[in-house]
């Protein structure tokens, strides 16, 4: 096993000490189009389309705005975060009149710049540049350059929060790790478009988006898009390929009730913690987060589904 192993586990307020980072091929299958969603419910992909819409999980009474999206990982370009819109600088910012939440990027890091508190990403996709910042835990990060095996010049995928500061805008990032399959850039092409139309225009075969009171868009479950949550026996045909770990972390995650925050480690190594010491429960969560399946949420010790 290739990268940089450190020494994991809890502290006693449950707290995650360390972290394994180690690349890991990702294996990006695209599932055939049909008629009712563009991914299938046995595609692999990179975790982020699944099938339907986090828009919409209940229909739409009266158009109410939904703010499921915010908690949904998008994959974009960098010249759609260029686009991106924001009505004043407390207000989140819109992508295609829908309110954008954590985000994925794959593009080439033209500069890794490390920093007293920070290390900052000078990104490139070939539609425009963007900087991504890793805010650094001096406890556990103490090689912030060789942070997951990253070097300048080599594909990263990013993923992060849109943010803005006196008037310039960067990736607050949560998670980066190489790119080590070429395929998967191309992948995400793929994905960024697809995302786009879906917000856009709906699934193929339906009649896209309505348009609320307020100008935002919306979708009601006829027309559920290839964002929304997918049933039981979707996810479980989704994450069919995972390792035994891997796949009762996400279980037990799934059955959680949804929240902002996510699912604590704590409560994760409790339930999967038969025969699992912390080190292997926190190198199953850093290779689902190397697949893009999970994500960390308000710090490193609490995870949610990226669908």
């Amino acid at each position: 096993m290739s990268g940089h192993l450190r020494k994991v586990g809890w502290g006693a307020q449950g707290q995650r000490v360390g972290k394994m980072h180690h690349p890991s091929p990702q294996r990006t299958i695209m599932s055939q189009y049909n008629d009712s969603s563009y991914y299938s419910g046995g595609g692999g992909g990179g975790g982020y389309i699944a099938g339907g819409s986090p828009f919409s999980q209940g229909g739409s009474p009266g158009g109410r705005v939904r703010t499921d999206i915010s908690h949904s990982l998008r994959p974009v370009k960098i010249c759609q975060l260029n686009k991106a819109t924001q009505a004043h600088v407390d207000a989140e910012f819109r992508l295609d009149d829908v309110e954008l939440g954590n985000v994925s990027v794959v593009a080439q890091a033209v500069s890794i710049q490390p920093q007293a508190t920070n290390c900052v990403y000078h990104l490139d996709d070939g539609t425009g540049r963007f900087e991504a910042r890793h805010w650094v835990d001096q406890e556990s990060e103490t090689n912030v350059l060789n942070w997951g095996g990253l070097r300048e010049s080599m594909y990263v995928r990013v993923n992060g929060a849109l943010k803005g500061f006196h008037g310039k805008r960067y990736l607050n990032t949560v998670h980066v790790r190489p790119i080590t399959d070429k395929h998967e850039i191309f992948f995400h092409e793929m994905e960024a478009i697809t995302a786009t139309l879906t917000v856009e225009r709906g699934p193929p075969g339906g009649t896209g988006p309505k348009a609320t009171a307020s100008g935002s868009k919306d979708v009601t479950m006829t027309d559920a898009s290839a964002y929304s949550a997918p049933s039981t026996s979707v996810a479980q045909d989704q994450y069919a390929h995972l390792p035994k770990l891997q796949q009762a972390i996400v279980r037990f995650m799934m059955e959680q009730p949804p929240s902002p925050e996510g699912t604590h480690v704590f409560a994760i190594a409790r339930a999967v913690g038969d025969g699992n010491d912390a080190q292997k429960i926190s190198a199953a969560l850093d290779q689902l987060m190397d697949e893009g399946l999970v994500y960390t949420t308000s710090d490193d010790n609490h995870f949610t589904l990226a669908n």
